[in-house]
């Protein structure tokens, strides 16, 4: 194979730094205290954290980073399902093409009424999910439902979460203007990959690993990635090769993963859990916390295939995004039993019960999209972050979108928890001409204006 990914070379370093010394760690846990990122290498030898104090201060450095990047803010989003039909028959997937299901693309007029349907909740940001099929969901069909979702209400951003394909396809993804382009690689053990997608068009597991760079040579300035844990044998090995991943583009384009993802395989229609290798909860809040210190710039993500109870504690360990009120049915926005979901969610709370339990947790829930406006993206949102200067304007437009649903949701109980909360936040900002445009802001959305930011 070649691939910047060295199947050997990566089972050799797990091998070899098995038996890393408790000293081995806390050498690795002071370098991650100075906030300025971790090797894979380091990985290697965090992942051997069995200590119970050890673990504590690696959680704890994990949630005083993130703090330090991000602040109080959480980013909120829901995934917009397009279709099921799909050419590949993933084992671990409910639209794999050999399940007896009932497959359905949205038209465009039904886009538009999920889009409806997700402003009617109170969302402004989207993942849109489609299966792979060259002939039922090709670019042009995705190209049309972005500028759909655009033109259809106040959807302010949409992220596209797509099979791999060729740079011109990307090149006409970023020219519709998409946020960021994000693609699983799985799994990075060849073998598993190979046997979990067969002789598919997803089986081709230099495609998958590649697509990142395409995207970025064909326009698009932020790219995610992540694994679908329980999928290797060993997670070890795709938590390194993650990171090696991530080495990688921000050797060959200067940035890195504008967002991790952190899913754990789930029941599915034909999906034998009792196949996978299931990650317990201890394993996988210990994975979030060495790829928080491990990758101080990055976005992270976890929707709701965790429970609500899960996903709370690990925005305290370095989670920045969350997906809420999510449906993983095609059309199920709009009809909540238009077809079969891809697979089972843990966190069914909706997005009113989501938000107010963000606050009462500290949290500062933010639909903010103004980066993307503002022209803050890859290179110049990597160096915005690294300078720690991205806080002072994600905190800020967090609190004034925030503001916005708390005046458009007409929930008294919500707008009484969260305008002294907001009124709080604005007095942390310690930018004064910022404050004082905050605060300009403020004013004019309370009289009714929308889409204010700085």
């Amino acid at each position: 194979m070649d691939n910047f990914i060295n199947q050997d070379y990566i089972k050799n370093l797990i091998k070899e730094t098995e038996q890393a010394s408790y000293d081995d760690i806390e050498k690795v846990l002071d370098k991650a205290s100075l906030k300025k990122g971790l090797s894979h290498e380091d990985v290697a030898i965090l992942i051997n954290i069995k200590d119970k104090k050890q673990l504590e201060r690696l959680h704890q450095i994990s949630f005083d980073l993130k703090k330090t990047i991000y602040g109080d803010r959480v980013v909120l989003f829901a995934p917009l399902y397009l279709s099921n039909y799909c050419v590949n028959n993933c084992t671990y997937c409910g639209f794999k093409h050999t399940n007896n299901i009932e497959r359905y693309r949205l038209s465009l007029e039904e886009v538009a009424k999920e889009v409806k349907a997700l402003e009617k909740i109170g969302h402004k940001r989207l993942a849109i999910e489609i299966g792979e099929d060259p002939i039922n969901c090709d670019i042009d069909y995705v190209c049309d439902v972005i500028k759909t979702i655009y033109a259809s209400g106040d959807i302010r951003r949409v992220n596209v979460n797509i099979a791999a394909t060729t740079v011109e396809d990307y090149r006409r993804l970023s020219e519709a203007e998409i946020g960021t382009y994000i693609l699983f690689q799985e799994t990075y053990d060849y073998d598993k990959y190979k046997e979990l997608h067969g002789n598919s068009l997803k089986g081709d597991y230099n495609r998958q690993l590649y697509a990142h760079h395409k995207a970025i040579q064909g326009g698009v300035d932020d790219v995610g990635g992540g694994v679908l844990f329980g999928l290797s044998d060993d997670y070890r090995f795709d938590l390194i090769a993650l990171m090696i991943h991530d080495e990688e583009l921000l050797k060959e384009f200067g940035v890195e993963f504008h967002t991790i993802s952190f899913p754990r395989i789930k029941p599915a229609e034909g999906v034998d859990l009792n196949t996978y290798n299931t990650i317990d909860d201890e394993t996988f809040m210990k994975i979030v916390s060495i790829v928080r210190v491990a990758k101080p710039l990055v976005g992270m993500i976890v929707s709701t295939r965790e429970s609500h109870d899960m996903r709370m504690r690990l925005i305290n360990q370095g989670i920045s995004q969350i997906s809420a009120n999510s449906v993983t049915s095609v059309g199920g926005y709009e009809d909540a039993e238009h077809s079969m979901s891809q697979f089972e969610l843990e966190d069914d709370l909706n997005l009113l019960d989501t938000m107010k339990d963000l606050i009462k947790h500290g949290n500062l829930p933010s639909y903010c999209t103004a980066c993307y406006r503002m022209g803050r993206t890859g290179q110049e949102f990597h160096d915005q972050v690294e300078s720690l200067k991205i806080a002072e304007m994600c905190h800020p437009n967090a609190i004034l979108t925030c503001l916005e649903y708390a005046l458009d949701s007409k929930d008294q109980e919500f707008y009484d928890l969260a305008y002294p909360f907001l009124l709080d936040q604005i007095n942390k900002i310690k930018n004064e001409s910022i404050k004082a445009k905050v605060q300009q802001f403020f004013n004019r959305i309370e009289n009714g204006e929308r889409d204010l930011y700085v």
